[in-house]
């Protein structure tokens, strides 16, 4: 049992040729299974997509297995958001095995997008591109999870008593044309629980809408510390700190986008 853990070990946390590998594998397939989780959820159940399922959950278990493995203290690892929200993800592929393929039960997988934030810190740690463009993919990833969050309760919470809602791209269209305002009036939800739900994301929704792509689309900071109050963000061509007025000795490469 020591073998495995330390072969385990060194392939999660290594740094050798075959660790960064195994890491780029596991990247992959995390990329995969978010963007298939998306997809699938438009498209009508098939033996095929549950053969997908079944297939992603064998290798989500022994994921979990492995990282349960060399977790210093499993319990407190069990009690990490990502890995309580794969346990939904891997019981929800594999509901239909003992239960009627209920859809909420397809749409709880949009869970594995917080997969993405791990996604993202490996990418971060490997490409120097990620690392520059830092803030603008994390406000786009923070969007694109919003949304599919806010379509998935839609979708959970119409798709039975809204004729108009017959399938995740209604949800998806609704709450798009609801965040950004537009609100065409073709599709609207049935029910108090409906119309509460709708509230909620004009009030809250939108103002978050607005200021995700806002982040997205702002001008790009850089980070740098002041050595004197300790101002991380400052501009690209910052020559003091806004905060203290310190001098600043930014590394450039003589031109910005």
């Amino acid at each position: 049992m020591s073998e495995v853990r330390e072969t385990l070990v060194q392939l999660y946390r290594g740094r050798d040729a075959r660790a960064r590998r195994f890491r780029y594998v596991v990247l992959a397939f995390d990329l995969t299974t978010v963007m298939f989780f998306v997809v699938s959820s438009m498209m009508e159940l098939t033996p095929l997509i549950l053969a997908i399922d079944y297939t992603i959950a064998v290798v989500m278990i022994a994921d979990f297995v492995a990282l349960l493995i060399i977790a210093p203290r499993r319990w407190r690892h069990l009690l990490h958001p990502m890995i309580i929200a794969d346990l939904i993800v891997i019981a929800s592929l594999l509901a239909p095995m003992f239960l009627e393929n209920l859809a909420f039960l397809r749409v709880v997988r949009v869970l594995r997008l917080l997969r993405s934030y791990h996604v993202l810190k490996e990418l971060r740690d490997t490409f120097p591109f990620f690392r520059r463009h830092e803030d603008t993919i994390q406000s786009a990833l923070n969007l694109f999870v919003f949304v599919f969050f806010v379509t998935a309760l839609v979708y959970v919470m119409q798709v039975d008593v809204n004729p108009k809602i017959t399938n995740y791209v209604d949800a998806l269209y609704f709450t798009v044309t609801t965040l950004t305002t537009t609100g065409f009036g073709d599709i609207t939800l049935q029910g108090s629980h409906g119309r509460l739900l709708a509230v909620l994301i004009m009030v809250v929704g939108v103002a978050l809408f607005l200021r995700l792509v806002q982040t997205i689309f702002r001008p790009q900071k850089i980070r740098h510390e002041c050595p004197v109050c300790g101002l991380q963000r400052h501009d690209p061509d910052a020559v003091h700190c806004k905060h203290c007025g310190e001098g600043l000795h930014i590394e450039t490469d003589g031109a910005w986008d």
